[in-house]
């Protein structure tokens, strides 16, 4: 698999009827490796690990509802309240981080709104802190490490 811009993490695979799975700690099963799945996992363990959130306020691939139609999203973190602090929209590491990417996570967060945003290829990370108040958003260097409320 592709070398990611992220800290190496102790992972593990599965290989059966010739597909390899990746072992995920959030949802506690074996997924198919995908190249998404690869970036996905890294930003996973660099929350858990780098920024310290705890696995318990982590969700990944579940299904919204926004304008009637059916999406996932790839990563939430909540806080403890239940508000949601943190999206991420993973893409594999050969599609470039654009406009379109941006305008997806956007209309995921009309529907959660997340408190910050991160889009990343597993090569390129992107970071935004939402201001609702003034309707706009400004890019941050990375996100803040968890602190617990």
């Amino acid at each position: 698999m592709q070398e990611l811009n992220f800290p190496k993490f102790e992972y593990r695979f599965k290989s059966t009827e010739n597909k390899v799975s990746i072992f995920d700690v959030i949802r506690k099963k074996f997924i198919i490796l995908q190249p998404e799945e690869w970036v996905r996992q890294h930003c996973v363990h660099y929350l858990i690990n780098e920024k310290k959130f705890p696995k318990s306020l982590i969700n990944v691939e579940k299904e919204l509802i926004i304008n009637g139609l059916k999406k996932r999203y790839d990563i939430v973190i909540f806080n403890s309240d239940g508000s949601i602090h943190l999206i991420v929209e993973c893409k594999s590491h050969n599609i470039p981080i654009d406009q379109t990417t941006f305008d997806q996570i956007a209309r995921y967060n009309l529907a959660l709104n997340a408190s910050f945003l991160m889009v990343t290829n597993g090569l390129n990370h992107y970071y935004c802190e939402m201001d609702f108040d003034a309707e706009r958003f400004s890019f941050l260097r990375d996100i803040p490490n968890y602190t617990p409320h």
